[in-house]
């Protein structure tokens, strides 16, 4: 964890702004906690924490509710957000098409700039040189922004759509601030509610109510405890919740009783299956232990229950990769521990990987009617592999090679 002692090293005028990859965490110089204002008395936000020394003074990291109102409040950083977003979106494009990949969810848009964000992706293909379709998730954080823009779900076009609205109700497992119903391992936390339970459920009935889909952002159990708590209030409201496809992204710590409710709520899970790869070594030693780390990323649990459930870099906490990540549902091995796999009874068969990250996919975000699968009358997206996943070694999928990318019946990459 960086503080003040390190950053200050790097500048003690200039403020400096470190983001952690799982976009949780930030790190700030004693520069920038002057410019905020934040001091030793200044109380922790609701849902947030200013992490201390011992003497209680804020040491600059800080969770994600902390930091995002430094980030919002600021004119400079929203400018150049806005005017760097167009060009940095066509290179996400650009690769994108390179990784077979056609359409990408953007599930926090509206976190930095506000709408201008959805108006940036719009500019993006009006250039001609955008090279994958966006689904947009706005972001919760920005509400107010919009609700004033009278932005609507469905809003767009087949290359540029408004997809549903974004919840982020706790924090991240391998930073300690996902919501735990027992506390981390060789601690006494159970991590952050950044959405109290109660407002949880008035934010699902709200949003509900207006017909938006929902993608609740849940990692602990706790934390898909009150998201489930909430569906099912809403929908004994009389709110049609299955038919917005509530989706948990993460769904990172899952017990057999939550997934049956899901199956009841009609709620799905997407889930950040490099968790398993990159983290699942430190999620079984150092943060979870062993027996629970056996209900992280439950992929042949819930595909054998008949859920809908799909697969996400979430990007840039893993990079995108739709071959390394149907790797991983099959193979559920470890980077850091070559052989060893976690979980071994949550492997999925290629075709169950296949189908998270295409068909489920687009049945999650309401664009199953144009793209997921080759049929008449859908957009003509499809990639040529040079290898059939199904006929190599599972550990060998991500380091097939894309031929082609082909969308709307063009050819966006060619290797």
């Amino acid at each position: 964890m960086l503080t003040t002692r390190e950053l200050d090293k790097i500048s003690s005028t200039r403020p400096v702004f470190v983001l952690n990859a799982s976009g949780h965490l930030a790190y700030v110089n004693s520069a920038l906690l002057k410019i905020a204002g934040i001091k030793k008395d200044t109380p922790n936000p609701p849902g947030a924490e200013y992490f201390r020394d011992n003497d209680g003074a804020p040491n600059g990291a800080m969770t994600q509710k902390a930091y995002l109102p430094i980030i919002v409040s600021n004119e400079k950083v929203k400018q150049s957000f806005a005017e760097g977003s167009v060009e940095s979106g066509i290179r996400v494009g650009d690769e994108a098409a390179s990784l077979g990949i056609t359409t990408l969810c953007d599930m926090a848009t509206g976190g930095a700039s506000g709408y201008a964000e959805f108006e940036s992706y719009q500019k993006m293909f009006a250039t001609g040189r955008m090279k994958s379709r966006i689904r947009a998730y706005l972001y919760s954080e920005a509400a107010d922004a919009m609700d004033k823009s009278g932005a609507k779900p469905g809003q767009g076009d087949e290359n540029v759509r408004i997809a549903g609205w974004k919840i982020v109700s706790d924090g991240s497992n391998q930073g300690l601030t996902g919501r735990q119903r027992q506390p981390y391992l060789n601690s006494k936390s159970h991590g952050i509610f950044y959405v109290p339970p109660d407002e949880l459920k008035k934010m699902v009935e709200k949003r509900g109510k207006q017909g938006w889909p929902l993608a609740i952002h849940g990692n602990g159990d706790a934390a898909i405890d009150s998201i489930l708590d909430a569906v099912e209030l809403a929908t004994r409201a009389g709110i049609d919740m299955k038919s917005l496809r509530v989706r948990i992204e993460h769904c990172s710590i899952l017990h057999d009783e939550q997934i049956a409710r899901m199956k009841d709520l009609g709620v799905v899970p997407s889930f950040l299956i490099n968790h398993v790869y990159f983290w699942g070594q430190a999620m079984r030693d150092n943060v979870f232990g062993p027996k629970k780390a056996q209900l992280l990323d439950r992929c042949a649990s819930v595909e054998k229950a008949n859920l809908k459930w799909s697969m996400h870099s979430d990007a840039p906490v893993s990079r995108m990769g739709t071959l390394q990540k149907i790797r991983v549902a099959v193979a559920r091995d470890l980077w850091k521990e070559p052989g060893n796999v976690l979980a071994p009874q949550e492997k999925v068969s290629v075709e169950a990987a296949i189908r998270a990250v295409t068909i489920n996919a687009a049945w999650q975000c309401h664009s199953e009617h144009e793209i997921g699968s080759l049929e008449k009358g859908k957009l003509a997206d499809f990639v040529i592999l040079e290898s059939d996943p199904r006929k190599v070694e599972p550990t060998r999928i991500s380091d097939i090679k894309v031929s082609e990318t082909w969308m709307n019946g063009k050819q966006v990459f060619k290797s």
